[in-house]
């Protein structure tokens, strides 16, 4: 393990203050076959390591980081806010700048607040939803990750695309829901897609029981299109939750909707919300670069036209192999497995220490992709087309392997 010495000795240092040696389990490597890697910087599509290593990345911070990193136009607004001061504890002009491109993309998006993270605003959104429906229940999905919540007693967790589950669980809860929370395309249990048109029934069950419906778009908002998930499924859900994308990379999140629900949230009404750092300077900022960049003729476009290139080949060679590949738009996830994923039961069939082959095979070969089979890749706008055959020729290169074909 030379190559990775010094992240090893880091990971080592690290194990005796932080949990685990890491501030996100994720990043711990569990399950795959070398040490955490410890990044000293990044730049455009590539990771920089602290022993010196070079890795193109399909992680960008768990898709944040849409044009790359450090791109030149969002780190001049994130300097130009620092110069400034980094938190005022007080308001700025671009809190509603910010809220403006957002709420004039996602028409669902009335009214707006800003969070410091995704978990916070899932959070929120829970307990809007319970104020508003004067009810408690909430019915998740499982393998669906929205934040370190407290699952308890009182959230429902039933198989993503299975209809008839989510039929029966409101006829045994009958006026007790207060909402559904959705990953409208699942990321967190890998790509995993709405099936069956799952979504309008979700979105039709739930009116028909005075239900709010929430949208959790941490991942989806913002990656394939400027209308996010539920601009390409034609879906109006009565909340949404934002985070990644919107700040620019750095720290943040959002919950909003229809304005006679959000207009309950202090200080227009009496549920009380407030963060030190919701808003703060440096994170509008660049996440108003951010969005102006998004916001340019094309910019899908090019993306999409490219992100489908990749996938459709990774796809072939995928099957080939017997392995499968579950993608929408610009996020992809490779499962060692050779059945179909619609749900976490599915996907939980994966070869977890063949995945992890792979992971370890790509690493010490400069490709870097999200360090977990159950989460999802993406393709951001900062990858060339040599960039990406380059890892399709890696990836082949592997499965090609007599002893990791799935089948």
């Amino acid at each position: 393990m030379s190559q990775f010495n010094s992240s090893l000795s880091a990971f080592k240092k690290a194990k005796k203050y932080l949990v685990g040696g890491v501030n996100s389990p994720a990043r711990s490597f569990n399950n795959l076959l070398t040490p955490p890697l410890f990044i000293k910087s990044a730049k455009g599509s590539h990771l920089f390591d602290i022993d010196g290593n070079k890795y193109l990345d399909f992680c960008f911070s768990w898709g944040s980081a849409i044009l790359g990193h450090a791109d030149k136009d969002v780190v001049a607004a994130t300097i130009k806010a620092l110069k400034n001061g980094s938190s005022f504890g007080a308001s700025i002009e671009g809190e509603a700048e910010l809220a403006r491109l957002i709420t004039s993309t996602i028409p669902s998006i009335e009214l707006i607040r800003f969070t410091n993270s995704g978990t916070e605003a899932t959070a929120s959104a829970i307990r809007l939803a319970r104020f508003h429906t004067k009810k408690e229940l909430v019915l998740k999905f499982d393998g669906a990750y929205h934040g370190a919540l407290d699952y308890n007693d009182r959230f429902i967790s039933l198989p993503y695309n299975d209809q008839s589950a989510v039929e029966k669980a409101f006829q045994e809860f009958k006026g007790k829901i207060a909402a559904i929370i959705v990953e409208p395309v699942c990321g967190n249990m890998g790509v995993v897609l709405p099936q069956n048109n799952f979504l309008k029934f979700l979105r039709e069950i739930s009116q028909k029981n005075k239900t709010l419906l929430i949208f959790d778009e941490v991942i989806t908002g913002y990656r394939n299109s400027l209308g996010g998930a539920q601009g390409h499924y034609k879906i109006k859900p009565d909340l949404t939750t934002l985070g990644k994308i919107i700040g620019g990379g750095l720290p943040v999140g959002a919950f909003g909707g229809r304005q006679e629900i959000m207009s309950q949230v202090a200080p227009l009404g009496e549920l009380y919300q407030a963060g030190t750092f919701s808003g703060n300077p440096v994170t509008v900022l660049a996440g108003i670069a951010t969005l102006q960049k998004l916001k340019r003729p094309n910019f899908y476009k090019s993306l999409i036209v490219k992100a489908d290139r990749f996938v459709s080949e990774l796809s072939y060679i995928a099957q080939k192999y017997g392995w499968r590949v579950n993608s929408w738009g610009t996020i992809f996830t490779l499962f060692a497995a050779n059945g179909k994923i619609f749900d976490f039961q599915s996907a939980k069939k994966s070869n977890i220490k063949k995945f992890a082959k792979l992971h370890k095979h790509l690493i010490e070969n400069g490709v870097y992709l999200s360090p977990s089979q159950l989460e999802a890749n993406f393709i951001s706008s900062s990858h060339t087309e040599k960039e990406l055959k380059m890892t399709l020729q890696k990836i082949e290169e592997f499965l090609a392997q007599k002893n990791v074909h799935v089948i």
